[in-house]
């Protein structure tokens, strides 16, 4: 039985997200690309991935985005709950660090060549 592909929740015009793409096409690795603005994962999900990725919930969120900003996270995070910090990424794709790169066992945060390299 042939292996599910992963799922890539990023943006177009992210330029991190074209490289970890670029990076996946390089060792012919088929994914599922999904649009991580117009479809970000849900609540569940995101509490799935960050289990899978075994990070905090704080790494989740997309420091240098807009969003962030905006929403003021870098003072509200602390004193956050970890269910108000998953709406809060469910509410808002571009909250979410990027690319989210999710296997049936795994998730990748961000695009870090060296854990890409022992994944693919």
């Amino acid at each position: 039985m042939a292996a599910t592909k992963p799922k890539v929740y990023g943006y177009a015009k992210c330029s991190t997200c074209r490289k970890a793409l670029a990076y996946l096409k390089g060792r012919d690795v088929a994914v599922e690309t999904v649009d991580i603005v117009t479809a970000p994962p849900s609540k569940a999900e995101l509490q799935r991935i960050q289990k899978l990725a075994g990070v905090p919930v704080k790494k989740l969120f997309n420091t240098s985005g807009q969003s962030y900003r905006d929403g003021d996270f870098g003072k509200r995070l602390a004193t956050m709950s970890e269910a108000q910090a998953f709406d809060a990424l469910a509410r808002d794709g571009k909250l979410i660090k990027r690319p989210l790169v999710v296997g049936k066992d795994y998730a990748l945060v961000g695009f870090d060549e060296a854990a890409y390299a022992k994944r693919f």
